[in-house]
């Protein structure tokens, strides 16, 4: 696994962007479409904006949810608007269908939906260890298939790709800021087990930091 510092937040943000857009590039040129998966939560949208500004190519570019929470449409709890920036530029998007009534059944169209191998999945990392909508002790983390759902967390129930879709992936990216970060980050280096991160492979996957999150980072990492 590769690991990238940046100063802070923005310069995370910015280094993330650049490596994302490589890769839909690369992807485009050798296969002539691409495929990339996006996480929820509170570190990902400068990033996002950032890629939105960016000349990609866009029209054969199908951009993927890896999680979203069992929440009505417009409920400030979902992941879909995060994307919403992506949607001028073009890219077909392919959003988790949880306001379904039959969950399990949505479950399975989203599955049909995603390719043999995305090109590049983008995770964030919890305080708790989490990753994707895998919560510390749930079984979604042994789920088989690609998609699955989770247990209650937080307050709701989750529609996640599994680890299995996760790991099948060209390419992976996992974005991690902020002080309250630096324990956890440290936990994965020294192959902490427990932690549901800890499922991600780490061939192929960059790992990229703020200052603050890399705070702690194990010696052997830097």
């Amino acid at each position: 696994m590769d690991i990238v510092v940046a100063p802070d937040a923005p310069g995370a943000a910015h280094e993330t962007a650049a490596w994302v857009a490589r890769q839909l590039r690369n992807a485009v040129s050798r296969r002539g479409k691409a495929t990339v998966a996006f996480s929820g939560g509170s570190t990902p949208a400068l990033m996002l904006a950032e890629l939105a500004e960016m000349e990609l190519p866009w029209e054969s570019t199908t951009v993927y949810q890896v999680d979203e929470r069992i929440a009505p449409d417009g409920d400030h709890d979902r992941n879909a608007p995060l994307l919403d920036v992506l949607r001028a530029r073009g890219p077909s998007i392919e959003l988790m269908a949880v306001t379904a009534k039959d969950l399990d059944a949505a479950v399975g169209r989203y599955t049909a939906l995603l390719p043999d191998k995305l090109d590049v999945v983008h995770l964030g990392l919890g305080d708790d260890g989490h990753t994707a909508s895998w919560p510390p002790g749930d079984p979604v983390i042994d789920a088989m298939g690609k998609v699955a759902l989770s247990g209650e967390y937080k307050g709701r129930r989750r529609m996640t790709l599994t680890v299995a879709a996760v790991n099948e992936a060209r390419h992976r990216v996992v974005l991690a800021t902020g002080r309250a970060k630096a324990p956890v980050v440290e936990r994965w280096l020294l192959d902490d087990h427990g932690l549901p991160v800890d499922r991600v492979g780490r061939t192929n996957t960059l790992l990229v930091l703020d200052s603050e999150a890399a705070a702690r980072l194990p010696y052997q990492a830097r």
